[in-house]
């Protein structure tokens, strides 16, 4: 597995949290993700190969920005 940590700006609340987590977990060979609305972290697993940039079309098309 691989470990992904993205600083993510835009999230308030758990939840925007849970937006992006079910946003995330929904890309095929993303295994778990766990959001933190305090330190704007995001730590993603990955069980396959995930273009980086996918995460963040993603993240960017529900309103958040990667930073």
């Amino acid at each position: 597995m691989k470990e992904i940590v993205l600083n993510v700006k835009g999230m308030m609340c758990g939840g925007c949290e849970n937006r992006v987590k079910k946003s995330l977990e929904d890309i095929e060979g993303i295994e778990s993700v766990k959001a933190d609305h305090k330190t704007g972290k995001v730590v993603i697993m990955l069980n396959k190969f995930v273009l980086e940039e996918t995460i963040k079309e993603t993240l960017e098309d529900i309103g958040y920005e990667v930073i």
